[in-house]
């Protein structure tokens, strides 16, 4: 049994285990509400994008799972399930570190993206076979009070007098927003981007937050399979 100083160790590592299921549990809750906002604009976002919340959510179900390891292999004191959590936290840190790096280079690409997506998708607005680009247009208009990519002008390309009906405030499913009504003037490209890179900054905060506790949780970690092999080399 490890002693001394090396003793509360062992207990402030397995303290940090269930801090680690903690956030495990909040990756997985940002990773699901943060799929949900952005479910509906998913046909804009490109694959990187859009597979982003299920990755967190992945990860978090691993960080949830791997706990359990760390928190019996303190508890047990067995240098190996001790050294092993350690070693694939330190390999989920640098893969989180990774990410994180990947997510800062592309932030200013989102509207890039973004603007592809849509303009590609209003030629095929109320077509048949593309009733999902139906329903993200007029969600994202709807919702984020908006019409067209850049403006509602552009609309005018595929349609003379009249625009989607989630251009108009009041708009009615049942029919079209005529160009003398009064419709929403913004263009949907800045708003969606902008609602994007909020939700990336909620994720990156997050996740600075678990990356210090890893860090803390890999020392510790490291520190009692040492002591561990010391008191087994000393038997």
């Amino acid at each position: 049994m490890v002693k001394g100083g090396m003793s509360v160790v062992k207990y402030l590592l397995f303290i940090f285990n269930f801090l680690f299921v903690i956030t495990g549990i909040a990756i997985i809750a940002v990773g699901a509400w943060v799929q949900a906002k952005a479910t509906n604009y998913v046909d804009f976002l490109g694959d990187r994008y859009a597979s982003a919340p299920i990755l967190l959510i992945v990860v978090g179900v691993v960080i949830f799972i791997l706990s359990f390891l760390g928190c019996c292999g303190a508890i047990k004191e067995n240098y190996c399930m001790v050294m092993t959590f350690g070693i694939l936290l330190f390999i989920i840190f640098i893969l989180e570190l990774a990410a994180g790096i990947t997510a800062y280079v592309y932030r200013n690409k989102i509207e890039d993206v973004i603007r592809d997506k849509m303009r590609k998708g209003m030629m095929n607005y109320n077509k048949t076979g593309y009733e999902g680009v139906t329903k993200a247009w007029d969600d994202v208009q709807s919702n984020l009070k908006c019409c067209g990519a850049n403006n509602a002008t552009e609309w005018r390309k595929y349609y003379d007098t009249k625009l989607p009906y989630s251009c108009c405030p009041d708009g009615d499913p049942s029919k079209l927003c005529l160009v003398i009504e009064k419709h929403y003037q913004t263009g949907c490209v800045d708003k969606l981007a902008k609602f994007v890179e909020d939700k990336i900054l909620i994720v990156g905060g997050v996740g600075v937050g678990i990356a210090f506790v890893q860090v803390i949780g890999i020392i510790f970690s490291f520190c009692l399979a040492r002591a561990i092999k010391k008191e087994y080399e000393v038997v």
